[in-house]
């Protein structure tokens, strides 16, 4: 570490050694990962295998689970279009439903 004296600087000097510092990381890390990745590669090519091989073909990126529709168990009463599963938020319908008294099972579908 270099003799800087830190307590002399102004608030926008700090800001500034920080932006920088932290650019100066996160390229330090980039490079790093570089010089790791080509290692591994080179390793694995010395082993006579590829890296598809050891890892298989994914990008590197989890797939997006996409959540499956409920079917409707609920339905506006005064707009059968208008449905709801019974999961998440309940809609406006419902609720204004529920305050004139009508009963959760009168509307389930």
């Amino acid at each position: 570490m270099s003799g800087m004296d830190l307590s002399q600087l102004s608030v926008k000097e700090l800001e500034a050694l920080m932006s920088n510092a932290g650019k100066l990381r996160d390229q330090k890390l980039r490079d790093n990962l570089a010089v790791v990745r080509q290692k591994i590669i080179q390793a694995a090519k010395d082993e006579g295998y590829t890296i598809a091989e050891l890892f298989g073909t994914s990008t590197g990126t989890a797939k997006a689970r996409g959540t499956a529709k409920g079917s409707a168990k609920y339905a506006n009463p005064a707009d059968s279009s208008q449905t709801w599963t019974g999961r998440g938020k309940r809609p406006g319908w419902f609720k204004l439903a529920i305050e004139r008294g009508v009963q959760p099972s009168s509307m389930a579908i």
